[in-house]
Protein backbone atom coordinates (compact mmCIF):
# COMPACT_ATOMS: atom_id res chain seq x y z
CA UNK A 1 0.00 0.00 0.00
CA UNK A 2 1.35 3.40 -1.00
CA UNK A 3 -0.57 5.23 1.71
CA UNK A 4 1.61 8.32 1.45
CA UNK A 5 0.00 9.13 -1.86
CA UNK A 6 -3.52 9.01 -0.39
CA UNK A 7 -3.28 12.44 1.22
CA UNK A 8 -6.11 14.99 1.00
CA UNK A 9 -4.87 18.59 0.79
CA UNK A 10 -7.52 21.24 1.55
CA UNK A 11 -6.63 24.85 0.68
CA UNK A 12 -10.02 26.49 0.09
CA UNK A 13 -10.45 29.02 2.88
CA UNK A 14 -13.63 28.48 4.89
CA UNK A 15 -13.91 24.80 3.96
CA UNK A 16 -15.68 22.52 6.45
CA UNK A 17 -14.72 18.84 6.67
CA UNK A 18 -17.09 16.41 8.37
CA UNK A 19 -17.78 12.72 8.69
CA UNK A 20 -20.86 11.20 7.06
CA UNK A 21 -20.94 7.51 8.05
CA UNK A 22 -17.83 6.10 6.31
CA UNK A 23 -17.41 9.08 4.01
CA UNK A 24 -15.54 12.37 4.37
CA UNK A 25 -17.42 15.40 3.06
CA UNK A 26 -15.80 18.74 2.21
CA UNK A 27 -18.28 21.61 2.15
CA UNK A 28 -17.73 25.23 1.15
CA UNK A 29 -20.34 27.93 1.70
CA UNK A 30 -22.88 25.23 2.47
CA UNK A 31 -22.28 23.32 -0.77
CA UNK A 32 -20.71 19.90 -1.17
CA UNK A 33 -17.39 20.21 -3.02
CA UNK A 34 -15.87 16.77 -2.43
CA UNK A 35 -16.96 13.42 -1.06
CA UNK A 36 -14.52 10.54 -0.65
CA UNK A 37 -14.59 7.20 1.24
CA UNK A 38 -12.63 7.64 4.45
CA UNK A 39 -10.72 4.39 4.02
CA UNK A 40 -9.15 5.80 0.84
CA UNK A 41 -7.31 8.44 2.87
CA UNK A 42 -4.08 7.93 4.75
CA UNK A 43 -3.72 11.55 5.87
CA UNK A 44 -5.38 14.96 5.72
CA UNK A 45 -3.52 18.28 5.41
CA UNK A 46 -5.40 21.57 5.77
CA UNK A 47 -4.16 25.10 5.10
CA UNK A 48 -5.28 28.20 6.96
CA UNK A 49 -8.95 28.78 7.78
CA UNK A 50 -10.42 25.28 7.46
CA UNK A 51 -12.64 23.55 10.00
CA UNK A 52 -12.88 19.85 10.92
CA UNK A 53 -15.83 18.42 12.84
CA UNK A 54 -15.12 16.81 16.24
CA UNK A 55 -16.49 13.55 14.90
CA UNK A 56 -14.05 13.51 12.00
CA UNK A 57 -11.07 14.37 14.22
CA UNK A 58 -12.04 11.65 16.70
CA UNK A 59 -12.38 9.06 13.97
CA UNK A 60 -9.02 10.01 12.41
CA UNK A 61 -7.32 9.73 15.80
CA UNK A 62 -8.91 6.32 16.42
CA UNK A 63 -7.90 5.03 12.98
CA UNK A 64 -4.34 6.38 13.20
CA UNK A 65 -4.99 8.73 10.29
CA UNK A 66 -2.80 11.83 10.57
CA UNK A 67 -4.34 15.30 10.38
CA UNK A 68 -1.88 18.15 9.86
CA UNK A 69 -2.62 21.87 10.12
CA UNK A 70 -0.47 24.28 8.14
CA UNK A 71 -0.77 28.05 8.13
CA UNK A 72 -2.12 29.91 5.13
CA UNK A 73 1.50 30.25 3.95
CA UNK A 74 2.35 26.57 4.49
CA UNK A 75 4.08 26.78 7.90
CA UNK A 76 3.62 23.73 10.13
CA UNK A 77 1.27 24.48 13.05
CA UNK A 78 -0.01 21.28 14.61
CA UNK A 79 -0.66 17.61 14.10
CA UNK A 80 -3.37 15.25 15.38
CA UNK A 81 -2.51 11.71 16.31
CA UNK A 82 -4.08 9.01 18.42
CA UNK A 83 -2.79 7.40 21.62
CA UNK A 84 0.96 6.82 21.83
CA UNK A 85 1.96 3.61 20.10
CA UNK A 86 5.03 1.87 18.80
CA UNK A 87 7.81 -0.08 20.42
CA UNK A 88 8.78 1.35 23.83
CA UNK A 89 12.21 -0.24 23.46
CA UNK A 90 12.75 1.73 20.25
CA UNK A 91 11.87 5.01 21.96
CA UNK A 92 14.18 4.10 24.85
CA UNK A 93 17.00 3.41 22.38
CA UNK A 94 16.27 6.75 20.69
CA UNK A 95 16.67 8.65 23.96
CA UNK A 96 19.73 6.68 25.06
CA UNK A 97 21.39 7.44 21.73
CA UNK A 98 21.64 11.09 22.78
CA UNK A 99 24.05 10.12 25.57
CA UNK A 100 26.39 8.35 23.16
CA UNK A 101 28.43 11.25 21.77
CA UNK A 102 30.47 9.24 19.19
CA UNK A 103 27.37 7.61 17.68
CA UNK A 104 25.45 10.90 17.67
CA UNK A 105 28.36 12.57 15.87
CA UNK A 106 28.55 9.76 13.29
CA UNK A 107 24.82 10.04 12.57
CA UNK A 108 24.98 13.83 12.26
CA UNK A 109 27.89 13.51 9.81
CA UNK A 110 25.91 11.07 7.66
CA UNK A 111 22.76 13.23 7.66
CA UNK A 112 24.70 16.28 6.49
CA UNK A 113 26.79 14.26 4.03
CA UNK A 114 23.61 12.93 2.42
CA UNK A 115 22.27 16.45 2.01
CA UNK A 116 25.53 17.86 0.60
CA UNK A 117 25.96 14.96 -1.83
CA UNK A 118 22.43 15.45 -3.14
CA UNK A 119 23.04 19.20 -3.44
CA UNK A 120 26.22 18.50 -5.39
CA UNK A 121 24.42 16.06 -7.70
CA UNK A 122 21.82 18.74 -8.48
CA UNK A 123 24.47 21.42 -9.06
CA UNK A 124 26.49 19.21 -11.44
CA UNK A 125 23.32 18.30 -13.34
CA UNK A 126 22.54 21.97 -13.87
CA UNK A 127 26.15 22.65 -14.88
CA UNK A 128 25.92 19.97 -17.57
CA UNK A 129 22.63 21.38 -18.86
CA UNK A 130 23.73 25.02 -18.78
CA UNK A 131 23.97 26.89 -22.08
CA UNK A 132 26.06 29.71 -20.61
CA UNK A 133 29.75 29.31 -19.85
CA UNK A 134 29.68 31.72 -16.88
CA UNK A 135 26.85 29.76 -15.26
CA UNK A 136 28.60 26.46 -15.88
CA UNK A 137 31.86 27.68 -14.35
CA UNK A 138 30.10 29.12 -11.29
CA UNK A 139 28.19 25.88 -10.71
CA UNK A 140 31.31 23.76 -11.13
CA UNK A 141 33.05 25.95 -8.54
CA UNK A 142 30.11 25.39 -6.16
CA UNK A 143 30.43 21.64 -6.75
CA UNK A 144 34.13 21.88 -5.80
CA UNK A 145 33.24 23.72 -2.58
CA UNK A 146 30.66 21.05 -1.72
CA UNK A 147 33.21 18.32 -2.38
CA UNK A 148 35.62 20.11 -0.04
CA UNK A 149 32.91 20.25 2.64
CA UNK A 150 32.37 16.51 2.30
CA UNK A 151 36.08 15.95 2.89
CA UNK A 152 36.02 18.03 6.07
CA UNK A 153 32.82 16.32 7.27
CA UNK A 154 34.55 12.96 7.34
CA UNK A 155 36.96 14.20 10.04
CA UNK A 156 34.68 16.65 11.90
CA UNK A 157 35.39 16.25 15.61
CA UNK A 158 32.16 17.57 17.13
CA UNK A 159 28.55 18.54 16.39
CA UNK A 160 29.28 22.25 16.21
CA UNK A 161 31.81 21.61 13.45
CA UNK A 162 29.29 19.47 11.56
CA UNK A 163 26.66 22.21 11.85
CA UNK A 164 29.18 24.80 10.70
CA UNK A 165 30.08 22.74 7.65
CA UNK A 166 26.39 22.30 6.82
CA UNK A 167 26.03 26.08 6.95
CA UNK A 168 29.08 26.54 4.72
CA UNK A 169 27.64 24.14 2.17
CA UNK A 170 24.23 25.86 2.27
CA UNK A 171 25.83 29.27 1.71
CA UNK A 172 27.76 28.05 -1.35
CA UNK A 173 24.76 26.16 -2.72
CA UNK A 174 22.27 29.01 -2.47
CA UNK A 175 24.78 31.63 -3.63
CA UNK A 176 24.60 30.07 -7.10
CA UNK A 177 21.01 28.81 -6.99
CA UNK A 178 20.07 31.54 -9.49
CA UNK A 179 22.48 29.96 -11.95
CA UNK A 180 20.19 26.92 -12.09
CA UNK A 181 17.14 29.05 -12.96
CA UNK A 182 16.59 29.24 -16.71
CA UNK A 183 13.23 31.04 -17.02
CA UNK A 184 12.29 34.54 -15.80
CA UNK A 185 15.65 34.86 -14.08
CA UNK A 186 15.30 38.60 -13.60
CA UNK A 187 11.80 38.50 -12.16
CA UNK A 188 12.50 35.40 -10.08
CA UNK A 189 15.95 36.35 -8.85
CA UNK A 190 16.97 34.92 -5.49
CA UNK A 191 19.07 37.05 -3.17
CA UNK A 192 20.28 34.32 -0.83
CA UNK A 193 18.15 32.13 1.40
CA UNK A 194 15.55 34.10 3.37
CA UNK A 195 12.78 32.77 5.60
CA UNK A 196 10.26 33.95 8.19
CA UNK A 197 9.27 35.65 5.96
CA UNK A 198 10.58 34.77 2.49
CA UNK A 199 11.51 37.93 0.60
CA UNK A 200 11.31 36.71 -3.00
CA UNK A 201 9.30 34.17 -5.03
CA UNK A 202 12.01 31.48 -5.06
CA UNK A 203 12.33 31.57 -1.27
CA UNK A 204 8.53 31.51 -0.93
CA UNK A 205 8.39 28.40 -3.11
CA UNK A 206 11.22 26.70 -1.23
CA UNK A 207 9.68 27.44 2.18
CA UNK A 208 6.29 26.11 1.09
CA UNK A 209 7.78 22.86 -0.22
CA UNK A 210 9.93 22.45 2.90
CA UNK A 211 6.75 22.67 5.00
CA UNK A 212 5.14 19.90 2.93
CA UNK A 213 8.28 17.76 3.16
CA UNK A 214 8.54 18.23 6.92
CA UNK A 215 4.93 17.08 7.30
CA UNK A 216 5.77 13.90 5.37
CA UNK A 217 8.89 13.28 7.47
CA UNK A 218 6.95 13.69 10.71
CA UNK A 219 4.38 11.19 9.50
CA UNK A 220 7.14 8.74 8.57
CA UNK A 221 8.85 8.99 11.98
CA UNK A 222 5.63 8.62 13.91
CA UNK A 223 4.70 5.70 11.70
CA UNK A 224 7.68 3.69 12.97
CA UNK A 225 7.20 4.79 16.60
CA UNK A 226 9.96 7.40 16.89
CA UNK A 227 9.62 10.69 18.78
CA UNK A 228 9.96 13.49 16.18
CA UNK A 229 11.22 15.95 18.81
CA UNK A 230 14.28 13.94 19.84
CA UNK A 231 16.88 14.64 17.16
CA UNK A 232 20.66 14.57 16.85
CA UNK A 233 21.79 17.14 14.29
CA UNK A 234 19.31 19.88 15.25
CA UNK A 235 19.42 21.11 18.83
CA UNK A 236 16.55 20.12 21.11
CA UNK A 237 14.04 22.88 21.85
CA UNK A 238 10.49 22.76 23.23
CA UNK A 239 8.03 22.26 20.39
CA UNK A 240 10.74 21.79 17.76
CA UNK A 241 10.51 18.58 15.66
CA UNK A 242 14.30 18.09 15.73
CA UNK A 243 14.30 14.55 14.34
CA UNK A 244 11.86 15.57 11.61
CA UNK A 245 14.27 18.34 10.61
CA UNK A 246 17.16 15.85 10.76
CA UNK A 247 15.41 13.38 8.48
CA UNK A 248 14.36 15.93 5.88
CA UNK A 249 17.88 17.34 5.34
CA UNK A 250 19.01 14.77 2.78
CA UNK A 251 15.65 15.04 0.96
CA UNK A 252 15.52 18.85 0.63
CA UNK A 253 17.59 18.94 -2.61
CA UNK A 254 15.57 16.09 -4.13
CA UNK A 255 11.94 16.70 -3.17
CA UNK A 256 11.94 20.49 -2.73
CA UNK A 257 14.90 22.26 -4.36
CA UNK A 258 14.82 20.32 -7.62
CA UNK A 259 11.04 20.62 -7.84
CA UNK A 260 11.37 24.38 -7.35
CA UNK A 261 13.73 24.57 -10.32
CA UNK A 262 11.50 22.35 -12.45
CA UNK A 263 8.38 24.42 -11.77
CA UNK A 264 10.17 27.67 -12.62
CA UNK A 265 12.17 26.42 -15.60
CA UNK A 266 9.12 24.82 -17.20
CA UNK A 267 7.10 27.98 -16.47
CA UNK A 268 4.55 25.98 -14.51
CA UNK A 269 4.87 28.61 -11.79
CA UNK A 270 5.29 32.28 -12.74
CA UNK A 271 5.31 35.67 -11.05
CA UNK A 272 1.51 35.76 -11.20
CA UNK A 273 1.42 32.93 -8.63
CA UNK A 274 2.92 35.12 -5.89
CA UNK A 275 1.66 38.04 -3.82
CA UNK A 276 3.78 40.66 -2.07
CA UNK A 277 2.66 41.56 1.44
CA UNK A 278 3.31 44.67 3.55
CA UNK A 279 6.78 44.53 5.04
CA UNK A 280 8.31 42.86 2.00
CA UNK A 281 7.13 39.28 2.48
CA UNK A 282 6.45 37.33 -0.72
CA UNK A 283 4.02 34.41 -0.54
CA UNK A 284 2.38 31.96 -2.91
CA UNK A 285 -1.22 32.90 -3.60
CA UNK A 286 -4.04 30.34 -3.64
CA UNK A 287 -3.63 29.55 -7.34
CA UNK A 288 0.12 29.13 -6.87
CA UNK A 289 -0.30 26.84 -3.87
CA UNK A 290 -2.68 24.60 -5.80
CA UNK A 291 -0.17 24.23 -8.63
CA UNK A 292 2.64 23.41 -6.24
CA UNK A 293 0.65 20.86 -4.21
CA UNK A 294 -0.38 19.02 -7.39
CA UNK A 295 3.21 19.05 -8.68
CA UNK A 296 4.52 17.84 -5.31
CA UNK A 297 2.11 14.92 -5.26
CA UNK A 298 3.05 13.99 -8.83
CA UNK A 299 6.74 14.24 -7.97
CA UNK A 300 6.24 11.79 -5.10
CA UNK A 301 4.89 9.19 -7.52
CA UNK A 302 8.13 9.07 -9.52
CA UNK A 303 9.99 5.77 -9.17
CA UNK A 304 13.65 5.92 -8.13
CA UNK A 305 16.24 3.31 -7.29
CA UNK A 306 17.07 3.15 -3.59
CA UNK A 307 20.54 1.75 -2.97
CA UNK A 308 19.82 1.04 0.70
CA UNK A 309 17.04 -1.45 -0.06
CA UNK A 310 18.32 -2.22 -3.59
CA UNK A 311 14.99 -1.79 -5.34
CA UNK A 312 12.75 0.77 -6.98
CA UNK A 313 10.43 2.86 -4.82
CA UNK A 314 8.26 5.97 -5.26
CA UNK A 315 9.97 9.16 -4.10
CA UNK A 316 7.03 9.71 -1.75
CA UNK A 317 7.96 6.59 0.20
CA UNK A 318 11.59 7.62 0.71
CA UNK A 319 10.88 9.38 4.06
CA UNK A 320 9.19 6.19 5.31
CA UNK A 321 12.05 3.99 4.14
CA UNK A 322 14.63 6.30 5.73
CA UNK A 323 12.68 6.41 8.99
CA UNK A 324 12.78 2.61 9.16
CA UNK A 325 16.50 2.52 8.38
CA UNK A 326 17.07 5.12 11.10
CA UNK A 327 15.10 3.03 13.59
CA UNK A 328 17.27 0.00 12.76
CA UNK A 329 20.39 2.08 13.32
CA UNK A 330 19.13 3.30 16.71
CA UNK A 331 18.42 -0.30 17.71
CA UNK A 332 21.98 -1.22 16.58
CA UNK A 333 20.64 -3.53 13.88
CA UNK A 334 22.53 -1.39 11.34
CA UNK A 335 26.10 -0.31 12.00
CA UNK A 336 25.52 3.04 10.27
CA UNK A 337 22.58 4.99 8.94
CA UNK A 338 22.55 5.01 5.11
CA UNK A 339 21.30 8.40 3.83
CA UNK A 340 19.28 8.46 0.63
CA UNK A 341 21.47 9.49 -2.32
CA UNK A 342 19.64 10.59 -5.45
CA UNK A 343 21.01 9.81 -8.92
Amino acid sequence: MKTLLNTLFVQSQGAYLRLDHETLRVELEGKLRLQVPLHHLGAIVVFGDCLLSPGLMGRCAADGRAVTWLSFTGRFLARLEGPASGNVLLRRAQHNFLDNAPRTLDLARLLVAGKVKNQRTSVLRSARESEHETDRQALEETARVLADVLGHLAVAADLDTVRGLEGEAAHAYFSTFNRMILAEREGLAMSGRTRRPPLDPVNALLSFLYALLLSDCLAALQGVGLDPQVGYLHALRPGRPALGLDLMEEMRPVLADRLTLTLINRRQVTLSDFDKRPGGAVLLNEAGRKKVVVAYQERKKEEVYHHGIQQQAPLGLIPHIQARLLARNLREELAAYPPYLHR
